[in-house]
C-alpha cells in the first residue's frame, strides 16, 4: 500500500506541474502576442504619421540653376547659346557664340564664331537634320572658314623628336561639306559617308619660337609653304550600342572609316583608314565605369605623291596623349590606347583617373608595344545625359604637366 500511495502521489505532482506549465506557456505566448500586436500598432501609427508629411522631392536652387543651364545649353532652348570650339587644337583658351534657329520641327540652322588670344579663328554655319528617313538618319551641311596662327611642329616621328625643337606655322582652309549618317534599324548599326571641298594655305608661324620655313625647306619637308586643294571623301561603317557620344556610361563603338584626300594638283594627295574602339565597362550600377579607347591611322599614296607635313595622323593634345603638347608626334601612321577610371560624383559631374599611350611611326609593320609614349593624369567633366560641355584635366609625362580645358568627352 505504501508503495501504491507513492506512486499515485507522484502522478498527481506530475499532472499538476503538466498544468503549470501549459499554464505558463500560455501566458507567455499570450503576452507575446500582445506585445507584437502592440509593436505593429505602433510600427502602423507611425506610418501613418509619416504620410501626412511626404510631399514631392523640391529641387534646391542650385540644382533648378544646373537643370535650367542644361536645359538652354544642352537641349536648344537657347536661341544664342555658347560655342567653345577651337579654329585648331592647340589654340588656347577659347571664347565663342552661336545663334541656332529651327527651320522646321527638328532642322536647325546655326551661324556661330570663336577666337582665342592667341588669334585662332573660326566662323560657320551649319544645316542639320537629325530626323531623316523616319528618324534613322542625321544629315549635316557644313560651310565656314577658320586660322591658326602657331600650330606646333616638333618634326617627324617618336624617339627622333624632341619637345625643345618646336617650330611653328600657320595656315587658313575655308570649307564647305556634307555628311550623312544612317542608323538602318535605328541601333547598333551605323554606316554612312561624306564629301567635303577645302582650301588649305600653309604659311609662317607666330609666337615665341622659330617659324617651320626658318627651319625647314620644302626638299627636307613635304608641304612646305603649300596651299592644296582637297576633294575630301569618307566612308564609314560599325556598330554603336552607347546612349550618346557626347556622354556614356555603357555600351561600346566600332567602326572604321576610309578616307580619301584628291589634291587638285596631284602633288599630295593620299588615302587613309582608321581604325576605331570604344568599350564602356559599367560597374557597381555604373556608379564606376572603365572606359577603353584604342585608335589606329594608317595613310597610303602613290609613289609619286606626299602626305603634307600638317595632314600627317598626329598625337598630342586634349583628346589623345593629354600629357604632351598638341600636335607633338606627327608620322604617316599612329596607334593610341587610353584606359579611364571613371566615378560618379553626381548627377552633373563625373571624376575620373586616365592613362594613355601611344606612338606614330613611318610604315604600319612598326604598329607595334615597343617605344609607346605615356601618360596619366586626373580629370573633371560636367556633363549632361548626352554631352560633356566642360571637361578639365591635369595630365603628366615625361616632358611635364598639361591642363586641359575641352567642351568635348575624351572619347
Amino acid at each position: 500500500m505504501p508503495v501504491v500511495t507513492t506512486l499515485r502521489r507522484w502522478i498527481r505532482a506530475q499532472r499538476v506541474f503538466a498544468v503549470s506549465v501549459a499554464a505558463a506557456i500560455s501566458l507567455v505566448s499570450a503576452e507575446a502576442a500582445r506585445s507584437q500586436d502592440s509593436r505593429e500598432a505602433e510600427i502602423a501609427h507611425a506610418k501613418a504619421e509619416k504620410a501626412k508629411a511626404l510631399h514631392p522631392y523640391v529641387p534646391s536652387k542650385a540644382e533648378n540653376l544646373i537643370d535650367r543651364a542644361e536645359d538652354l545649353l544642352l537641349r536648344g532652348g537657347l536661341h544664342w547659346h555658347p560655342f567653345f570650339d577651337s579654329a585648331y587644337a592647340g589654340g588656347g583658351f577659347t571664347l565663342g557664340a552661336g545663334y541656332r534657329r529651327y527651320v522646321s520641327s527638328y532642322n536647325t540652322v546655326d551661324l556661330r564664331g570663336s577666337i582665342t588670344f592667341s588669334g585662332y579663328k573660326r566662323l560657320e554655319a551649319e544645316f542639320l537634320a537629325p530626323r531623316m528617313f523616319d528618324r534613322r538618319g542625321v544629315l549635316s551641311v557644313l560651310g565656314g572658314w577658320r586660322e591658326a596662327t602657331q600650330v606646333g611642329f616638333y618634326g617627324i616621328g617618336t624617339a627622333a623628336t624632341s619637345h625643345d625643337d618646336r617650330a611653328n606655322y600657320s595656315f587658313t582652309q575655308p570649307y564647305v561639306s556634307g555628311r550623312l549618317e544612317v542608323w538602318p534599324t535605328r541601333k547598333w548599326l551605323v554606316v554612312g559617308g561624306g564629301l567635303e571641298y577645302s582650301k588649305w594655305d600653309q604659311d609662317s608661324g607666330g609666337g615665341s619660337d622659330p617659324s617651320v620655313e626658318e627651319v625647314y625647306t620644302p626638299a627636307t619637308l613635304p608641304g612646305l609653304g603649300a596651299s592644296p586643294t582637297y576633294l575630301h571623301a569618307q566612308g564609314f561603317a560599325g556598330v554603336d550600342w552607347r546612349r550618346a557620344a557626347g556622354y556614356a556610361r555603357g555600351g561600346g563603338a566600332y567602326g572604321i572609316t576610309v578616307h580619301d584626300f584628291v589634291d587638285h594638283d596631284s602633288d599630295f594627295s593620299f588615302r587613309r583608314v582608321d581604325y576605331d574602339a570604344i568599350q564602356h565597362i559599367p560597374v557597381l550600377r555604373d556608379a564606376w565605369v572603365l572606359s577603353l579607347h584604342a585608335r589606329i591611322e594608317t595613310t597610303f599614296i602613290n609613289d609619286d605623291e606626299q602626305v603634307p607635313f600638317f595632314m600627317l595622323p598626329a598625337l598630342g593634345g586634349g583628346s589623345t596623349l593629354r600629357g604632351f603638347a598638341s600636335w607633338r608626334f606627327r608620322d604617316r601612321n599612329s596607334m593610341l590606347l587610353q584606359g579611364e577610371w571613371r566615378v560618379l560624383a553626381n548627377r552633373f559631374l563625373d571624376m575620373a583617373v586616365f592613362y594613355d599611350a601611344g606612338k606614330v611611326m613611318d610604315v604600319p609593320k612598326d604598329i607595334s608595344w615597343k617605344g609607346l609614349k605615356s601618360d596619366y593624369g586626373l580629370g573633371f567633366r560636367f556633363h549632361g545625359p548626352a554631352a560633356t560641355p566642360l571637361r578639365i584635366e591635369l595630365a603628366r609625362s615625361n616632358e611635364g604637366l598639361v591642363i586641359v580645358f575641352s567642351s568635348k568627352a575624351p572619347f
